[in-house]
């Protein structure tokens, strides 16, 4: 376990790297509708600004495992935020939605270095006293930085225009990248190792051949499948008739995330006296009463439905992603990094699963497709629930 000094120094560097990391994934969401009207484009295909950016963010984290593990987790952070940010800049001069779309795919190439990393640092350089409250504040950290871009490219756009917000972006996340470099100590537990790639498809196949392992990377998955979906949707659902609302309401929205910000360090707290799958099951009620809450046509009941979905959501997903951690034997980087890659994949089909149910049903679709996923996650749940009692 690091010193206290320096423990907090870590939390506070890699919580700084996972918002500027979340908030360039997340900044168009707000803008899909005015992605829609400048580009003349649907639904589904504007949505692509997140979903197709969240498949090649699942996708990358596998390189940057290997990578991190060859030149240093350190290294590969910074130098994944700086490419990143570089990549924040470019996306305004986009002239077509294929270009825009192209950047962003280099940019969350770019910027699945920054999970993949801060994830293995904590399973390193953290004790497992330490751990759960880490991955908790570390989590937080996830949702302060997708709550705040949402919120500044919602804002910005109405103030200005969509490419002056992407300008913003650029230029908080080079002030966050210096808080990294000189806050975040160096690794004490790291150990330079070659890259061996029959050593890692090793690991990889362990890692999904064991059961406990399994059913975390679908909770994690589907979860995130029914978030990253709710969310695409209620923009477009907002934005038409009866709303109306304008792209600075529904950036506003999105500071419902605050609620996960909390219930994330309070399922850290919670996992350590009651069972993780018990807290996961927990969380998944929760997500079942916001959507509810959604179903009438008032925009403050609506708000709190997001509330609630929030902070079920990250209740759930601290805990699914802790239960990696803790009951991967082995090679807990590459176990960590297929749980992103799955929990990412699920995100990335949110808006393409749900997409059938909107155009046929719209909004009550939307709800009822996401509850079939719950339901099998629920089945998931069950399973962990089995596990931990056999393992007592």
């Amino acid at each position: 376990e690091l010193k206290t000094g320096n423990l907090w120094k870590a939390t506070i560097a890699l919580g700084m790297a996972a918002c500027v990391a979340f908030a360039n994934v997340y900044f168009p969401q707000p803008l899909l509708p005015v992605f829609s009207e400048q580009f003349s484009v649907n639904a589904v295909t504007s949505s692509l600004v997140v979903s197709l950016v969240l498949l090649t963010f699942g996708c990358s984290f596998f390189i940057y495992s290997a990578i991190s593990d060859t030149y240093g987790r350190k290294n590969v952070l910074i130098a994944a935020m700086v490419l990143a940010t570089l990549l924040t800049f470019l996306i305004p001069l986009a002239n077509s939605f294929e270009l825009l779309l192209f950047f962003r795919i280099l940019q969350a190439f770019a910027l699945a270095g920054v999970p993949t990393v801060c994830m293995t640092y904590i399973g390193e350089e953290f004790s497992f006293k330490a751990l759960t409250l880490a991955m908790g504040i570390y989590i937080s950290a996830n949702t302060v930085g997708g709550m705040g871009g949402r919120l500044i490219s919602g804002v910005v756009t109405d103030w200005w225009n969509w490419q002056m917000a992407f300008i913003t972006m650029g230029i908080i996340s080079i002030i966050c990248i210096f808080f990294v470099l000189f806050l975040l100590p160096a690794p004490e537990q790291f150990r330079k190792k070659k890259f061996r790639l029959r050593n890692l498809l090793c690991e990889y196949k362990n890692h999904l051949t064991d059961k406990a392992l399994v059913s975390a990377y679908l909770v994690g998955g589907l979860h995130f499948l029914v978030f990253i979906g709710i969310y695409n949707y209620i923009t477009f659902y907002l934005s038409g008739d009866p709303f109306f609302v304008s792209s600075t309401t529904l950036g506003f929205l999105f500071l419902t995330y605050i609620a996960g910000t909390f219930s994330s360090t309070l399922a850290g707290k919670a996992a350590q006296k009651i069972k993780q799958s018990v807290c996961i099951a927990i969380g998944i009620l929760i997500m079942i009463a916001g959507m509810a809450l959604t179903m009438p046509s008032h925009l403050f009941m609506i708000a709190c439905g997001l509330v609630f979905l929030s902070f079920g959501f990250f209740f759930a997903h601290s805990c699914s992603s802790a239960w990696v951690t803790k009951y991967a034997k082995a090679a807990k980087g590459s176990a960590s990094s297929i749980y992103l890659t799955s929990y990412y994949l699920g995100g990335s089909l949110g808006s393409f699963y749900l997409g059938f149910f909107w155009h046929y049903f719209h909004w009550s679709g939307v709800l009822f497709g996401s509850l079939i996923i719950l339901i099998i996650t629920s089945f998931c749940t069950l399973n962990m629930y089995r596990i931990e009692r056999s393992s007592m």
